[in-house]
């Protein structure tokens, strides 16, 4: 910052005198003519103020080199501004004018500030340097040397003030310049209005014909997808017929077939099999054309979907086939909520086409979690797609000319069909091949169908509580969000409360006591921010830890607002589980209860958690670790299964059947294999069961983390 010169206002004159000193500064600075007028009338009303309001001022004039800007402080020492609100407002009429200065000198500068007290007033504003100054100081430094300022400090101090007279001539002069400028830019929009005027006659019609071939072509598409869904019944009705009667001869119901025949026969009923497989197509696609298919969601496993179509795919593989089909098994993916019988076709129609189009090697059918969505894809080792044609196999009854293309029978229906299926669940398609090298066809799947009318049964406002677990108050107003956070929370020792709208949440609010609320503050068509305020000066909801997950990097705004955490979307299961630990353990001391019988595994146990900031406890016995747990209240449990006297599986019931106890988290330790039917009922009373059979320390020790984060405790990092 540099002082360019100060100016003192005691007299009338010397606000004239500061418009003029403005001016000729802007001049030597290389302001244009209206900018020199923004800056020589912005002083002149501050200057005025401080005259007429505190009898006097002083106007300081400085160069900022790293905004490359002129700053101007006008400062007083009068008694302040009693109304500064409303005169920012525009809102204030003053009794020696119109109350308006204030206002129109922010609007005419670049930046402003104004600071008013019972000692005084002090208005700062400044101005960007012309273009011509901050393009040297790209290239050079500093923005101006110490004898170009001195000589700007010279050429304006140096000049005579001028009449008071001469200058209000000018003033007026350059005010009937304005208003000429004014008159000729309302004379251009005249020209313009008038211009917009036909051209939206134009437009207007225009878009009546097009409106009038739409409605045309609507009307076309109707009657093609009524005649589609109409002849695929029609033609179903003797294909059924043609089909049941040659199984029944191929069957030899009524009597053996001669060769002849029976080659007759097949060649018949082969035909009606593609005839009937052309003809469900082409209803299906009509149906989805029409609007009339519905999306029926449901939850499911993506394991579980892999498992039908494996078997039901595999006959399609030929005996002693060059061709394999792999299904890789998904690694902890999120259960499905959508429409599994949709997403089942999609994926059969990939697998078909993947089969027909490979003479050898493999097609391998694969699943992965990209953001919020799944996506399932199906890779083949046969002839490929050249890149020209991967768009176009995309099209309805398009097959691509291939040496095997004479081999195979298609309608050419189905991957249109999948894409289709895909958007109406709001998903896509996509297609990466090489020709020679083999093709990947995928399909992403939203985790929770974006458009489903009801939540799932399990992110229902209000469910049924479960008293071990603490519940957590969400909201959020994207349902694939929620079963995310569902998922995350799923066998920890959270429980959630799903709510999609502020007035849900106030509800759920009046009959629970959360122990943290996350909350999105981009809700669509509500403030998140008036929430935030709302929760935090409450007193019923003020000591309820909030953390804000939202998209956008705003959590400097959600701290000072009250929130107690923030988390970027997407979050992933850890960092969501170690934020709310956190926040909820506040202050308490971490509690860790070994109970088991051997020595050794408790002080192999203790030195994985070796970093942990934890007390560790230990007992011996089943039973002596139920009283130590009953007097200690620890945060979690470490329990061993096999033990003399009092079992794991008896001391974990004593444990849920005891009103101090049954909220404490337990994770399970076992040495033998657990059949199925027994994971199932440790599960639903332990946070998780580990082995002590792992294969390394690095995966013993990435498992107790990952149990013990479940189980509220603060790992750190």
């Amino acid at each position: 910052m540099t002082t360019l010169f100060t100016l003192q206002i005691h007299y009338e004159q010397d606000v004239v005198q500061a418009r003029q000193r403005t001016r000729e500064l802007a001049e030597q600075l290389g302001f244009d003519g209206q900018d020199q007028v923004r800056l020589a009338t912005a002083v002149s009303e501050i200057a005025r103020n401080a005259f007429q309001y505190a009898q006097g001022g002083r106007v300081q004039f400085d160069l900022e080199e790293s905004s490359q800007s002129l700053l101007i402080q006008v400062q007083d020492q009068g008694g302040g501004i009693p109304h500064l609100s409303d005169v920012l407002a525009g809102g204030y009429q003053s009794s020696t004018g119109m109350g308006l200065g204030i206002v129109g000198t922010r609007r005419l500068m670049d930046s402003f500030e104004i600071e008013s007290s019972e000692q005084g007033t002090t208005v700062r504003i400044g101005k960007a340097l012309p273009k011509r100054w901050r393009s040297l100081s790209e290239r050079e430094s500093p923005l101006f040397t110490d004898s170009q300022l001195q000589q700007i400090g010279e050429a304006v101090l140096g000049r005579s003030p001028q009449n008071p007279y001469d200058e209000i001539q000018r003033q007026n002069q350059e005010l009937l310049r304005a208003m000429a400028e004014l008159r000729k830019r309302e004379e251009e929009l005249t020209y313009l209005n008038r211009e917009l005027e036909d051209t939206n006659r134009g437009v207007i019609a225009l878009y009546a014909e097009l409106d009038e071939k739409a409605s045309s072509l609507q009307q076309a598409n109707e009657l093609k997808t009524r005649f589609l869904s109409n002849m695929s019944h029609e033609f179903r009705t003797p294909l059924n017929s043609i089909l049941s009667l040659s199984r029944m001869l191929l069957a030899r119901i009524d009597g053996e077939l001669s060769l002849e025949q029976e080659k007759q026969v097949t060649f018949i009923q082969k035909a009606a099999d593609g005839l009937s497989e052309l003809v469900n197509d082409l209803l299906d696609l009509a149906k989805v054309e029409a609007g009339k298919t519905e999306v029926h969601p449901s939850s499911f496993a993506v394991s579980d979907l892999f498992a039908t179509l494996r078997g039901m795919l595999r006959p399609l593989l030929v005996q002693g086939s060059s061709v394999s089909l792999v299904f890789d098994e998904p690694d902890e993916l999120p259960s499905l909520y959508s429409d599994e019988s949709k997403i089942a076709q999609i994926l059969r129609n990939f697998i078909s086409n993947a089969l027909k189009f490979t003479e050898r090697g493999e097609v391998r059918v694969t699943a992965e979690h990209v953001g919020q969505m799944i996506r399932l894809s199906v890779s083949d080792t046969g002839i490929g797609i050249a890149a020209d044609d991967q768009e176009r196999v995309f099209e309805d009854f398009m097959q691509i000319e291939s040496h095997l293309q004479k081999q195979v029978k298609g309608t050419g229906l189905g991957l249109p069909l999948s894409r289709k299926l895909a958007e109406l669940m709001g998903g896509s398609v996509a297609v990466q091949s090489e020709p020679g090298q083999g093709s990947t066809f995928s399909v992403c799947i939203p985790i929770v169908y974006p458009k489903a009318a009801d939540l799932p049964d399990s992110l229902q406002p209000i469910t049924a509580l479960n008293l071990a677990r603490l519940p957590i108050l969400a909201i959020e107003d994207h349902t694939e969000t929620l079963f995310i956070y569902e998922k995350h929370l799923q066998a920890s020792r959270y429980q959630l409360i799903a709510t999609r709208t502020l007035a849900q949440a106030r509800q759920a609010l009046q009959q629970l006591q959360p122990a943290a609320i996350v909350l999105d503050i981009l809700l669509e068509g509500q403030n998140g921010w008036t929430f935030l305020r709302e929760l935090k000066s409450d007193e019923t909801t003020r000591n309820i830890p909030v953390l804000v997950i939202t998209v956008v990097d705003n959590e400097k705004q959600a701290i000072a607002l009250g929130a107690d955490g923030f988390l970027i979307k997407p979050v992933e299961q850890l960092p969501l589980l170690t934020k709310l630990n956190t926040l909820i353990g506040q202050g308490n001391t971490q509690k860790l209860l070994l109970i088991d019988d051997d020595p050794a595994w408790r002080y192999v146990v203790k030195q994985l958690l070796t970093g942990i900031s934890l007390q560790v406890l230990e007992a011996e016995r089943g039973q002596e670790g139920l009283v130590m747990a009953e007097n200690e209240q620890p945060t979690a449990i470490l329990l061993d299964l096999e033990m003399p006297e009092l079992s794991g599986f008896a001391a974990l019931e004593q444990l849920r059947h005891n009103p101090i106890t049954q909220s404490i988290p337990v994770i399970i330790y076992s040495s033998t294999q657990l059949d199925l039917e027994t994971q199932s009922r440790l599960a639903q009373q332990g946070v998780a069961i580990l082995s002590k059979e792992k294969t390394s320390q690095a995966e013993a020790v990435s498992h107790l983390r990952a149990a013990l984060a479940k189980a509220g405790l603060v790992l750190g990092a």
